[in-house]
């Protein structure tokens, strides 16, 4: 698996392009996405949202063909972790990490549930279940979670839904 770098907002587009440019050469496509709660007047609503702002993930056998070709976007594209004419796919690590916390299906890390007892968060529903040692901070208001984790060969702090039911 490779992740492409491209600019921010244009994810969709360029994962749509992807598959129509290159064809077979791509196998799957896609932008990982999270769950998260936000207040619309008054009524708290779900939504997804990028959780890798301006990177696209893709796997493919022919990842030299597919290099060459990305000129061909209207955009700029490029593979990350790309030197020395060497393009280094994402480590066994980072692919177990991103499938054990995403829907395989949607790609989607779904919205976790949980409580905190003294100083401890014990998530007791969702993908964060047994994560709890990757969380950094908690937004209760919000319902948000920020998670470190080791993504593209550097460390990464993302956010992610997660409810605090109660706390004791």
């Amino acid at each position: 698996m490779y992740v492409l770098q491209v600019p921010g907002g244009r994810e969709r587009a360029a994962v749509e392009l992807l598959q129509k440019l290159m064809g077979d050469a791509v196998g799957e496509c896609f932008v990982p996405l999270c769950e998260v709660m936000r207040r619309k007047h008054g009524e708290w609503h779900r939504e997804e949202l990028r959780l890798f702002p301006g990177y696209v993930f893709l796997t493919t056998s022919d990842v030299e063909g597919i290099a060459q070709r990305l000129h061909e976007m209207p955009f700029f594209v490029r593979i990350v972790g790309g030197h020395d004419e060497r393009y280094v796919p994402l480590s066994h690590d980072e692919v177990a990490w991103l499938q054990a916390l995403t829907n395989v299906e949607t790609h989607t890390v779904e919205f976790s549930e949980g409580v905190i007892e003294g100083d401890e968060v014990k998530v007791w529903k969702g993908p964060l279940k047994g994560q709890e040692a990757k969380i950094v901070k908690i937004d209760r208001h919000k319902r948000l979670a920020w998670i470190e984790i080791k993504m593209f060969g550097r460390t990464k702090v993302v956010k992610v839904g997660l409810e605090i039911v109660s706390k004791s």
